[in-house]
């Protein structure tokens, strides 16, 4: 039976990595994802593979979480494998002079966000007693580096979490494990940067970074897994990380 795979953040990075490579193994796709445009273009591409449903909607959003799971037809309302992926960085100041939005942004999306969506299909999760929920971490939820303060702690959150849900789900049979990567190749930087495109591009040069596609391979990895392994926490690095601050750029 074909297994349906639910991915937030799935219009662009490693969430786009991930449902092309998922659609290439033969999962049913769940995506969500903000952007309407990117969305329409992904659905055309992979629904030539296999059946693909979008959920539009921001995971900051609570009620619309809630709604837009709850409205799943039958033949997606069955979520084999949740991987939450949806995530970001703004801003890179020192604590005492930390934007409060950038605060709210990453707080909201990075741990409210990833429990509003885990709150809406680990039940259903419960019912069937069985599943695969993936959280997308980072290194920085292994380590704090200058200015990081609390994207840093965003990320610590989500391993807490990650440890938390396993726990948790423990007596229903479901499986739970955190992929935390180093520095990949997309548009976080981008974001971090407020669109300054030039400093973004400087994070990834001198160096190989991974690319999404490195990521989304790990995870199709670990859910393929058989039933009785589970692969709890992963941390991913390119070769030329050796931590947050220690990255050898040929520059």
């Amino acid at each position: 039976m074909m297994k349906t795979v639910f991915i937030t953040g799935a219009t662009s990075g490693i969430g786009k990595a991930s449902a092309i490579a998922f659609a290439k193994n033969g999962y049913k796709l769940v995506l969500c994802g903000r952007r309407e445009d990117r969305m329409a273009e992904i659905q055309e591409e992979l629904s030539k593979l296999v059946p693909v449903h979008t959920l539009l909607f921001d995971v900051r959003d609570k009620v619309a979480v809630a709604e837009g799971i709850a409205s799943l037809p039958t033949e997606f309302a069955k979520i084999d494998i949740l991987i939450n992926n949806a995530g970001n960085a703004h801003g890179l100041d020192p604590i005492q002079t930390g934007n409060l939005d950038d605060w709210d942004a990453m707080i909201d999306i990075n741990v409210k966000g990833l429990l509003y969506v885990s709150r809406a299909i680990i039940p259903m999760m419960i019912e069937n007693r069985a599943g695969h929920i993936i959280n997308i971490g980072s290194t920085a939820a292994k380590e704090v580096y200058p200015n990081g303060n609390v994207y840093c702690a965003s990320k610590h959150a989500v391993d807490a979490l990650n440890q938390g849900m396993r726990m948790d789900l423990n007596q229903y049979g479901i499986r739970v494990g955190g992929i935390h990567p180093g520095l990949v190749e997309t548009g976080f930087s981008e974001v971090r940067f407020k669109g300054d495109s030039d400093r973004a591009e400087k994070v990834y040069q001198g160096y190989s970074p991974l690319q999404p596609e490195d990521i989304a391979d790990i995870i199709l990895f670990v859910v393929s897994r058989p039933y009785h392994v589970n692969i709890a926490d992963l941390v991913v690095m390119p070769t030329d990380q050796a931590s947050s601050t220690i990255i050898n750029k040929k520059l």
